[in-house]
């Protein structure tokens, strides 16, 4: 019988091997509820533009760590959205904002990689790769409005985007509390003081 890495053996099966070796873990995993802290939020208007810091403190559930170290990768996601206040109708969006980063496990090299638009970046342990994606500053996410308008705020997500794993996988996890990692909330835009340097990293 052909090895996977054998050229005979199908491409597609080559391809879907990391899944099919993480699904068992859908069945078996013990399950728990998923936690993800939001540790730090703050947006401000600054002649650069509304500028985001965040930062989240979370571990992966076993079933998500374990569907990682099986070859399964995973993406994170925050998105921002500047609103501004209407006493007469609803809030006004003025702009949405997103970044996504893509968390993968090599276990040949024992290596977690962790990649962000077209840059990447290795880490020897899971919590050092964990910390690469948990926290953003000085994130541009809008032009400073014109005017003085107080009645800014920021609508801010961070998750685990389930979406973007195996098509099976996301109909399997759809009842399971580990991989429910989200945290939203709003913030008001400050702004900056005159003499200030701005956001503090």
């Amino acid at each position: 019988m052909p090895r996977p890495t054998d050229p005979r053996f199908p491409q597609r099966l080559r391809l879907a091997l990391p899944l099919l070796l993480a699904l068992p873990l859908l069945a078996s995993a013990p399950v728990h509820a998923a936690t993800l802290d939001l540790t730090r939020l703050d947006a401000l208007r600054t002649d650069q533009g509304v500028l985001l810091n965040f930062e989240t403190r979370f571990e992966l559930p076993a079933a998500v760590e374990d569907a990682l170290n099986r070859g399964i990768p995973l993406h994170f996601a925050a998105e921002a959205v500047l609103m501004q206040g209407r006493w007469y109708w609803r809030d006004k969006e003025l702009a949405r904002i997103s970044r996504t980063w893509r968390l993968a496990y090599q276990p040949l090299t024992l290596i977690y990689k962790v990649s962000q638009g077209g840059l990447s970046q290795n880490y020897r342990s899971l919590s050092e790769a964990l910390r690469a994606l948990q926290r953003l500053t000085h994130w541009r996410i809008a032009d400073a409005p014109a005017g003085d308008d107080e009645r800014l705020h920021v609508e801010f997500t961070y998750r685990l985007d389930t979406e973007q794993l195996p098509r099976p996988m996301q109909i399997g996890i759809g009842s399971q509390p580990d991989w429910s990692l989200r945290t939203t909330r709003t913030v008001p835009v400050s702004e900056q003081p005159a003499s200030g340097p701005g956001a503090r990293p």
